[in-house]
């Protein structure tokens, strides 16, 4: 098949971009950091948390643990936990003399609340799902906190250390989406919408003040703007740089660090599992073949990424390569097709969220799917507002392409309804045997065991894992080089002396 060529646009920014650009002074108290989706607000246990997560995950907002850069479970506003010998009771020691941003206190209360929030039925919390085991919190004293489980959850201490975790105070919990007020180390002085969040150091934070005194999160969605923007001293860091054809040139300047870090992104083509014809696992299974998912690597992110078969990224110690169950054969394909009913093909509707990467892989897939006879509408939708409500909320749609950021994820398909509409008993059976799982080698063989489940249900087409692109000024020090957490944690950043 004939791959229709980039455009040209990349090539000629990345030429104007050689050329020396002014620089601007660097105050060695600040750092900016670019980021390519502003979110619709600013708390990350409330809607989709990514976005807001990763302006105020550790820098504004702390979970009683944290998920640290190398992936591990570390403590943070508890400073130990037990665990009972049946995995149904959690009891945590809470961190003494620690206050949110308005002077409240944080104690076991303040904990409880932040937990049962979670759990609300009013709830908008993106994920609720991984903490519905939850079946009791008890505040026994001020400095206790004891979770009592209905089943075991052997995910659940990581996922109190996610984002979606993080503590609340009660007082200011229905306005923090516009005026955060966590226990870390920054606070927001002013959110310019469309534009940027400032933080400042909070003088009343009870760990280690940070090396750096203002954090700026500037919103920056178009892909060679944000290389522009390094360049001309705009920004200092972009964590997961958007331009992958534009990636290779940092590394050779000697202005900055460059680094293709472990990612934790898978980008799926989501199917409406509930409408025909995606509601017939043949058709997926076709579709799936008519695509050569290293050719689509290569156009789309440079060869930047890797091609996946089911829904966990190499990032993950449970990774494993399942694309050959479908490989690239549109004959078959074809036949598939025919045999599903469609020897003439068919048309859908591919509502696709106006992101780089989204945008020019749904065009690529286009091509593909044209080869078996299937057109695909391509349908632009506004990221995160227009998409959200359409495809996440409303399942107005027949095929979407997007990419989940969050790590060990998997069990996404296991909730029902969700945005697949793919509603697997087996597959909830199998997320719940790995939840009761006893040992670390029972559980990896359970998530290893449903990678394979969905490599041949196909929910979605699986096409690659995105790598961390991340790109700073040289000097600067601290900035995480792998992504076990969608986040921008600014706690250790520091400029070299």
């Amino acid at each position: 098949m004939t791959i229709p060529h980039r455009s040209l646009a990349g090539a000629c920014l990345a030429i104007m971009l050689s050329a020396t650009a002014p620089a601007m002074a660097q105050d060695a108290d600040a750092v900016t950091f670019a980021q390519s989706v502003e979110p619709q607000g600013l708390d990350p246990t409330v809607s989709s948390p990514v976005a807001a997560g990763q302006i105020t995950w550790q820098t504004v907002f702390e979970g009683l643990v944290a998920i640290d850069r190398d992936g591990q479970i570390v403590p943070q506003l508890a400073t130990e936990w037990a665990i009972a010998d049946d995995g149904l009771t959690y009891t945590f020691t809470l961190r003494d003399g620690v206050t949110f941003q308005n002077g409240a206190a944080f104690d076991s209360a303040t904990a409880k609340f932040a937990i049962e929030r979670i759990l609300s039925e009013t709830s908008t919390n993106g994920q609720k799902a991984n903490y519905t085991a939850i079946a009791d919190v008890q505040a026994p004293d001020p400095a206790t906190l004891v979770l009592t489980l209905s089943e075991r959850n052997a995910d659940l201490l990581y996922w109190l250390g996610y984002p979606a975790a993080v503590m609340v105070e009660p007082t200011s919990a229905e306005t923090n989406g516009t005026a955060p007020v966590g226990t870390g180390p920054f606070k927001v002085d002013e959110w310019r919408k469309g534009d940027r969040v400032i933080m400042s150091a909070w003088d009343g934070y009870w760990g280690e003040a940070p090396a750096i005194s203002r954090v700026t999160a500037r919103f920056i969605g178009d892909a060679q703007a944000q290389a522009a923007a390094l360049q001309s001293g705009q920004v200092d860091i972009v964590g997961d740089l958007s331009a992958p054809e534009l990636f290779e040139q940092f590394t050779t300047d000697p202005a900055f660090t460059a680094v293709a870090g472990a990612g934790e992104m898978e980008v799926v083509a989501g199917m409406n599992n509930d409408r025909p014809p995606f509601d017939d696992p043949r058709v997926r299974q076709a579709l799936m073949m008519s695509i050569d998912r290293p050719s689509l690597v290569q156009v789309v992110s440079a060869g930047q990424g890797t091609p996946i078969g089911s829904h966990f990224s190499p990032a993950n110690p449970f990774y494993q390569d399942l694309t050959a169950l479908f490989p690239y054969d549109p004959e078959k394909a074809k036949a598939l097709l025919a045999e599903a009913g469609h020897a003439e093909g068919f048309s859908f509707d591919f509502k696709v969220p106006n992101r780089d990467y989204a945008q020019r892989s749904a065009e690529i897939l286009q091509a593909f799917f044209a080869q078996v006879g299937v057109t695909a509408n391509i349908q632009t939708s506004d990221f995160p507002a227009a998409w959200i409500q359409d495809v996440f909320t409303d399942k107005n749609y027949d095929m979407t392409i997007i990419g989940h950021a969050e790590p060990l994820d998997i069990g996404i398909y296991a909730r029902h309804p969700y945005y697949f509409n793919y509603d697997s008993a087996a597959f909830r059976d199998q997320m719940a045997a790995i939840a009761a799982a006893t040992s670390e080698e029972e559980r990896a063989a359970g998530y290893q065991a449903a990678q394979d489940m969905l490599a041949r249900d196909l929910p979605a087409l699986f096409l690659f894992s995105y790598p961390k692109l991340g790109v700073w000024k040289a000097g600067l020090e601290g900035v995480w080089e792998n992504g076990p957490v969608p986040a921008n944690d600014m706690t250790d950043i520091r400029w070299s002396q």
